[in-house]
């Protein structure tokens, strides 16, 4: 089958996700995604028959409560989708300004998925208040009702009776992991959590997270990580590690 994305999200992992895939082991307790955002490699695994019971967690709650109602709840948030989608005909600018004001007030999942579907580059901002601030794309009036409905219930029919939905501290969840478990890991990157960006709820604590590595690998538990790199001769962030027994590699 296609692979479903019914939320749009900047940097997703969708486009790399076979290269992930690639070093997955061949049996999979439960595949954990402590930052799960998209979901793009759980739905990849899940696709692709590379896991069958899954873990998504993020700290963004208003996200996680969205990815309950795709799993549960199909045809109610891709009829609500619809709806807004819809309304929004007469005053494009006007209507989404309305409804991230309203999302901002009551954090109703529909609201969330239509200013995803709407915003510049899929890319959710946050002010100091918490509050979704970014702008709407004014060249589009977000995805089609029918290709979203298409991969809501898709992704319900992946997911659906297999996963447990969490909105924890990350730390939380790696507790939880088990040796035959694998942990797939994309956090906020270094730079942008030393800057303070507006992209995350929260960021990581490099060391913090070191300490989070060692305690995997104490554990023995399998883990992937997705952090930082290079493009051409510029590198982003430290590297992690020696001690750490890692095995880099670059997409």
């Amino acid at each position: 089958m296609k692979v479903p994305h019914p939320i749009p999200y900047q940097g997703s992992k969708r486009q790399i996700a076979h290269h992930i895939l690639a070093y997955f082991p061949r049996e999979i307790g439960t595949l954990i995604e402590p930052f799960a955002g998209s979901a793009a490699i759980s739905i990849a695994a899940a696709c692709y028959g590379k896991a069958s019971r899954f873990h998504l967690n993020d700290i963004n709650k208003p996200l996680m409560a969205l990815w309950q109602e795709i799993i549960n709840d199909p045809q109610g948030i891709a009829v609500s989708y619809e709806r807004l989608w819809v309304k929004q005909q007469d005053n494009p600018r006007r209507f989404y300004d309305y409804v991230r004001d309203e999302f901002n007030r009551t954090q109703r999942p529909d609201y969330l998925l239509y200013l995803l579907a709407r915003c510049v580059k899929a890319s959710i901002r946050y002010n100091p208040k918490g509050e979704f601030n970014q702008s709407p794309d004014n060249r589009r009036l977000g995805r089609d009702p029918k290709k979203m409905a298409d991969d809501i219930f898709a992704a319900s029919y992946l997911f659906r009776g297999r996963t447990i939905i969490t909105s924890k501290d990350y730390r939380e969840v790696l507790r939880a992991a088990t040796r035959s478990d694998l942990v797939y890991m994309d956090p906020p990157y270094q730079g942008v959590c030393e800057s303070g960006d507006p992209r995350y709820y929260k960021g990581v604590i490099f060391q913090e997270f070191i300490q989070d590595l060692e305690y995997l690998n104490t554990q023995m538990v399998p883990f992937i990580l997705s952090y930082d790199g290079r493009t051409g001769n510029k590198k982003f962030g430290r590297e992690l590690p020696a001690e750490l027994g890692l095995y880099r590699i670059e997409i």
